[in-house]
């Protein structure tokens, strides 16, 4: 009986047209797995392999970006970095080799909400608090201030009742809320959660499409309402003026995750957990072997590479883009370094120990 080869941690593989794409536009990939507390930095190495930055923080899910400014939620906090290129070539560890340093700024204090996306509204960030069924202002004065809830839900507690996961954000507004579940009860989506999927419209509070198998990461590109649909392991376009669907991508795995940039969607694939009894169910038909990200072109649905973790990762959340970066580093607060790092309005430096 052959035995499966041994890999360091965070092992990834890929095909070359992921390699050769992320080279051709000049980004890199974020990522956070919540599953192996990371959030992971993907860049092109050379013509043939990837390099990876892992950084741990306590269950990172969503990631906000505006400017040079990088927002992360964890289990009970949510983190703001400010990027700095010259921070990054005067890296102590490794001068001239990284071309953007994201480095802590801020950390607000939520407690335990279990935040999904979080997402800029002009420069508000706002946050989905799961626990809670409701939308949220992130602020100094508040662990969050509640700014909205579906119709169905009567009143805040921290029940989860709907399982409320994903917004989109366009034009400097929430236009739609995705969640697994009409529910006003604790822990309600569970009841019919394969089928029970809701997308709602942000202004009315109308359901404008039901039955949809696990939605996640509803997306606006180019005037286009992109979904996830987890339970079916499709990438599909919805219509809000009919709640008409149409399948553009449908591959194996539980998609979470996802980004579009210039003209590719970069889609999360993570496997089941294998104790999870709300996923069972899927777990016979629907589950990879392998978590990664996989590439899809925009116009045509064409399948365009994969990122396969052969070790480590199980399940990824969020996936973002980092415009014209190739090679970014970013520090959490267990390290000490990050006291060296400052950055004020007009320049940044590093301090002396």
């Amino acid at each position: 009986m052959s035995k499966e080869p041994l890999y360091p941690p965070f092992h990834c593989s890929c095909t070359p047209q992921v390699v050769d794409l992320l080279r051709k536009l000049n980004c890199s990939l974020a990522i956070t797995t919540f599953q192996a507390g990371k959030v992971i930095f993907i860049s092109s190495h050379n013509e043939d392999s990837l390099v990876q930055m892992t950084r741990s923080f306590e269950k990172p899910m969503g990631i906000a970006l505006k400017d040079d400014r990088l927002v992360v939620s964890t289990k009970g906090e949510i983190i703001h970095f400010k990027g700095s290129k010259e921070l990054a070539m005067a890296y102590p560890k490794k001068p001239q080799v990284y071309d953007m340093m994201y480095v802590p700024v801020t950390t607000k204090h939520t407690g335990n909400l279990d935040i999904h996306d979080i997402a800029f509204v002009d420069d508000k960030l706002h946050a989905v608090i799961t626990s809670f069924s409701c939308i949220a202002e992130i602020n100094d004065e508040h662990h969050f201030t509640p700014i909205w809830r579906p119709s169905f839900i009567t009143e805040l507690s921290s029940e989860d009742r709907c399982h409320l996961n994903g917004m989109v954000v366009d034009n400097n507004e929430i236009k739609y809320v995705t969640a697994l579940g009409e529910s006003n009860k604790r822990l309600g989506w569970r009841e019919n959660l394969i089928k029970g999927g809701i997308l709602i419209d942000y202004s009315s509070k109308e359901i404008i499409a039901r039955n949809l198998p696990i939605p996640h990461s509803p997306r606006i590109y180019n005037n286009k309402l992109y979904l996830l649909l987890s339970a079916t392991s499709e990438l599909i376009t919805l219509d809000p003026s009919n709640g008409k669907t149409e399948t553009i991508y449908q591959g194996s795995g539980f998609f979470r995750g996802m980004v579009e940039y210039e003209g590719y969607i970069f889609i999360g694939v993570s496997k089941l957990r294998k104790t999870s009894t709300s996923f069972s169910e899927l777990a016979k038909s629907n589950n990879v072997k392998k978590a990664g990200i996989i590439v899809i072109h925009a116009e045509t649905g064409a399948f365009c590479g994969e990122i396969k973790y052969e070790s480590s990762v199980d399940e990824i959340y969020e996936v973002q883009v980092l415009p014209d970066i190739i090679r970014p580093n970013i520090l959490n607060t267990r390290d000490d370094i990050h006291k060296m790092a400052l950055a004020l309005p007009n320049s940044t430096f590093w301090a002396e120990t």
